[in-house]
């Protein structure tokens, strides 16, 4: 697959195979690739766990990692708990800044199940401890699904603060906290919609994959895939350069416009100390 060379032991009768990958892809067939934004847990581990075997006999590689998920997701989901039920708080939430971090906090924990989910149900399969099919196809269907529309959920409630801090610096005195409040509902439900609409054709082109390792019938391995025809691998990284890059530069540039505007209300209340010297305090601020 992913245009790799394969190679066997004899032209007549071939008792083994090898396959040579292009740069940015891996596994027996070249069936994994590496060139997105970020690498899976397929990437990762792949080839550290070793099937049928529990986790006590595993490689140093897989216990190491299986300790830092657990207390990873521990501290995490202690964490979103604490900031969901602090924006919980209908005060909190008569400003839309409110809703928004309210959203993030439920996202958040989300992504912290999902993810546990994700690494738990993955070990156990490559493990063998799991074997039932239909769950695994399921699981494949939704769970990278749910988690992707999560992490991009998370990414634009993020931006929305940010945005929605410096809209207050500007307008001052004539913001509206009524009319923005009703602004941020809208946005939540118009955000997870678009989110969703941008990231449906995932689960459409996921599938499962065994891999058999050497030949060998009780040493497979059970992988999700996902494989796009080229056209929808442009559509894909233009939607995840979106997804990032646009939420990041609302955060940038909202921050700029508050500390510059916050340094300029500040110099004309302190006339003793000039914008330069404001300036450089909110800068170290944030």
């Amino acid at each position: 697959q992913n245009d790799g060379q394969c190679f066997q032991d004899s032209p007549n009768c071939p008792k083994r195979s090898t396959c040579v990958c292009r740069s940015c892809y891996y596994g027996d067939r070249c069936q994994f690739s590496t060139s997105e934004f970020g690498l899976s847990l397929d990437a990762i581990l792949a080839y550290h766990i070793i099937p049928n075997v529990n986790i006590i006999h595993q490689t140093f590689i897989v216990k190491l990692s299986l300790s830092i998920t657990i207390l990873f997701i521990f501290i995490g989901v202690i964490n979103d708990i604490l900031s969901f039920i602090t924006f919980k708080n209908k005060k909190v939430r008569e400003m839309s800044c409110g809703i928004y971090l309210f959203g993030s906090s439920i996202t958040t924990l989300l992504t912290m199940i999902l993810f546990g989910l994700k690494y738990f149900i993955y070990l156990s399969s490559q493990m063998s401890i799991l074997s039932n099919q239909s769950f695994f196809k399921i699981q494949c269907h939704s769970l990278d699904f749910l988690l992707q529309i999560c992490l991009n959920m998370n990414q634009w409630f993020n931006a929305c603060v940010a945005l929605e801090r410096a809209i207050t610096v500007i307008q001052g005195i004539q913001f509206n906290k009524k009319k923005n409040k009703k602004l941020a509902k809208k946005m939540l439900i118009i955000l997870f919609f678009f989110i969703i609409l941008t990231s449906i054709h995932d689960p459409i082109y996921r599938r499962l994959f065994e891999e058999e390792e050497n030949d060998n019938d009780e040493m497979k391995r059970i992988w999700c895939i996902v494989t796009y025809p080229s056209n929808l691998q442009i559509y894909n990284r233009i939607l995840n350069t979106f997804h990032f890059f646009v939420p990041f530069l609302i955060n940038f540039i909202s921050s700029i416009i508050l500390i510059t505007k916050t340094s300029d209300q500040q110099s004309h209340l302190h006339q003793n100390r000039s914008y330069q010297d404001m300036l450089w305090e909110k800068i170290r601020e944030h």
